[in-house]
């Protein structure tokens, strides 16, 4: 090869580490770990779990399963933490009773646990500020707990999310009001903010509705739509006509593209 090549070949890898670098810079890494407590809930089945302040609605049919958490409002972060992933770890040296020694398990943020200020924080109010709580839905609960021991001691870190699949879109309006659900978000799991597009159009804001909602006030009958996402991370994706022109109410569309 002359040298002309061989700077060329050079020039080329150094390009392809660079790109590689800036992907990975970009992606959200593990938190360090941060001590909580955790319950459960939704029966041995997780069926009671499903719904949920996230508006995900059947957690099986849309990808979360069995392993998912309602979040405290320390951490729920009125609705902008929905999609979000933690590994929890039951904290054996704080409570060898009721812990599973060394296992782990990674739960989805699909519901809300609300406050009870009529107990106290540590008797039954669980999820009352400032506490940081967990939960979990019960298959998930019993990866890292003994039933009976009904409340436990977690260490947990976010961790990016692993989705199969790309990012998919549910709409629930029209005329001049479209409610679109954004579920099986990777990486960050979590949405800061959404535009949206149709043809005849530029991009516009969206607002957050309810959970993982995002709702727009522009009249996009009949046209295709085009979604800009930026999740809690900063990474950025354009699903352009990701939803075509004959769309209807209640429909779900998924896109190639994942974060």
């Amino acid at each position: 090869m002359s040298q002309n090549g061989d700077l060329l070949l050079q020039l080329v890898i150094i390009t392809i580490g660079l790109s590689y670098f800036i992907i990975s810079a970009n992606a959200l890494t593990a938190s360090g770990w941060t001590k909580a407590h955790a319950t459960f809930y939704g029966g041995s089945d997780a069926s009671g779990t499903m719904g949920g302040a996230c508006g995900y609605g059947n957690l099986y049919s849309a990808g979360y399963g069995t392993r998912t958490a309602a979040l405290s409002t320390a951490l729920f972060n009125n609705g902008a933490s929905c999609g979000q992933c933690f590994k929890i770890m039951c904290d054996y040296n704080s409570d060898p009773q009721w812990c599973k020694k060394g296992v782990s398990v990674t739960v989805t943020a699909t519901n809300f646990c609300p406050p009870n200020f009529d107990l106290p924080s540590d008797n039954g109010g669980w999820c009352n500020p400032p506490r940081q709580h967990f939960d979990m839905a019960q298959p998930a609960w019993e990866k890292i707990g003994i039933y009976r021991g009904g409340i436990v001691p977690v260490i947990y870190q976010r961790v990016p999310c692993k989705k199969h699949g790309g990012v998919r879109f549910t709409i629930s309006g029209r005329d001049y009001f479209e409610l679109v659900l954004i579920t099986n978000v990777g990486n960050a799991g979590s949405i800061q903010s959404v535009q949206i597009k149709g043809p005849k159009t530029g991009w516009m804001p969206m607002s957050r509705n309810w959970g993982a909602n995002w709702q727009s006030n522009s009249f996009l009958n009949g046209q295709s739509i085009s979604f800009m996402v930026t999740t809690t991370d900063g990474i950025v994706k354009t699903f352009l006509n990701v939803v075509p022109s004959n769309w209807a109410f209640g429909q779900t569309f998924s896109s190639p593209a994942q974060f």
